[in-house]
């Protein structure tokens, strides 16, 4: 993967701004997901449809809409969709490295009319979908339509090894209870209709990422939500195939850069440590887990943006 179709694209925005002492809350709470548009087909563990007032208040800023939205760690791509439907940029790039995930956005932006047959034909039933888990996708269509299924019906949306079906599911559905044949059509529908303006990479987020920002590309902004391993969590290790990174080198990459990113994380010494030494600005958003605990999650930026949100 090269950066030449991003040549002309990252800004220097200059020194960064530095933020120390204990992180203020975000002003801009985390929202109920069902009061937000739902723009990605998967159910996508960590997924970050609750961020997405602040993804409207980084990007919607006067003159800050950039010409590229960077997402090298896609997963259910969110903030690209929405990026892209709600006209936040112009472009994006995403990454992702797990194989079937990578399938499904293959799918999905390609061949998001073939893929919507699939959905519609596909009679779910706790039978069918072992079936389709053991079988093997002739083309990219295939594999997509696989992952999706998987993604749908079982816990969580998890599609990392071992993860086992819904059992009781909502209403008593099982397996049954998260698949919207319709619902998800509809998204493939919009998804399609912003394809042209998407670039997607089968690729390591972090490598495609040093490539792009050290080719000193222009009008970039970048949104990061890596796998979340840091501080000692467990649960990235749980959800996710891929749940390796380097996460100093991470921080160390955007720091140098100079873009304008939005990076999230669970709140933890390490973190907040890399936060203050790279002179960055955090604002924490408090969410509640399945357990109905309250669990800080850090919203980190190079500067400050959520200090004056009306």
């Amino acid at each position: 993967m090269t950066a030449s179709p991003l040549q002309s694209f990252l800004p220097d925005f200059g020194s960064p701004g530095a933020e120390t002492g204990e992180f203020a809350v975000s002003p801009i709470p985390a929202v109920n997901v069902a009061s937000v548009p739902q723009r990605s087909p998967l159910r996508y563990p960590g997924g970050k449809t609750w961020l997405v007032p602040h993804i409207r208040a980084w990007l919607g800023r006067p003159a800050a809409a950039p010409a590229v939205l960077v997402e090298p760690f896609a997963g259910g791509a969110i903030v690209s969709l929405t990026a892209m439907m709600e006209n936040l940029a112009k472009r994006s790039v995403m990454a992702e490295l797990d194989r079937d995930v990578a399938a499904f956005w293959h799918a999905a932006l390609r061949e998001g009319a073939a893929l919507g047959g699939l959905v519609e034909r596909f009679e779910v039933s706790r039978e069918n979908v072992i079936a389709l888990s053991g079988e093997n996708p002739r083309n990219v269509v295939e594999h997509g339509f696989r992952t999706l299924v998987l993604n749908r019906t079982r816990r969580g949306g998890i599609l990392a090894p071992g993860a086992s079906l819904a059992r009781a599911g909502e209403a008593g559905k099982g397996v049954a209870s998260r698949w919207y044949p319709r619902t998800i059509m509809d998204r493939l529908d919009a998804i399609a209709a912003v394809a042209d303006r998407i670039t997607f990479c089968e690729t390591d987020g972090l490598k495609l990422l040093e490539s792009l920002l050290s080719a000193g590309c222009e009008d970039v902004a970048v949104f990061v939500d890596p796998p979340y391993t840091a501080g000692g969590k467990r649960a990235g290790k749980r959800l996710y195939a891929h749940n390796e990174i380097d996460h100093p080198r991470l921080f160390r990459v955007l720091a140098e850069s100079g873009v304008d990113f939005l990076m999230t994380y669970d709140r933890a010494p390490e973190v907040e440590a890399w936060v203050r030494e790279y002179g960055f600005s955090a604002v924490q958003v408090v969410m509640k887990n399945t357990h109905h605990a309250r669990v800080p999650e850090l919203v980190i930026s190079r500067r400050p943006v959520f200090s004056h949100v009306d």
